[in-house]
């Protein structure tokens, strides 16, 4: 068994689009209708993508406790200034619980918790 995808439920799909490609750093791998009144887009070039499902008249659940995507950057230092130039509210850290990681939360446009890890 792999893990293909998280799926995610998004309000708008042009800014949570913007978010995932402009500062996670994930191309679009397709992006279609998936029927009417639903776009579906998947991120990522691995094995693993991300999925976001926009549907006319659902919304997203909002913060979601318990759940976060991580993604490892090359510098957890230039990753924060480049969320600072964008505006973006980093949640919590940066945290070191050990020598060899450090990282910090945001929040994308749903809620969603995001990590973004720097090993050492």
């Amino acid at each position: 068994m792999k893990f293909n995808w998280c799926t995610i439920t998004v309000n708008d799909m042009e800014e949570s689009l913007a978010f995932y490609r402009d500062i996670v750093g994930l191309p679009v791998s397709r992006r279609f209708a998936g029927g009417p009144g639903m776009e579906i887009a998947f991120l990522g070039d691995g094995e693993t993508k991300v999925e976001l499902v926009c549907r006319e008249g659902q919304r997203a659940p909002g913060d979601i406790e318990g759940i976060s995507l991580g993604f490892g950057v090359e510098s957890l230092d230039a990753m924060m200034a480049f969320l600072h130039e964008k505006e973006i509210e980093i949640e919590s850290g940066p945290f070191s619980p050990n020598p060899h990681i450090k990282f910090f939360f945001v929040k994308d446009p749903n809620g969603v918790t995001v990590q973004f890890s720097e090993s050492m």
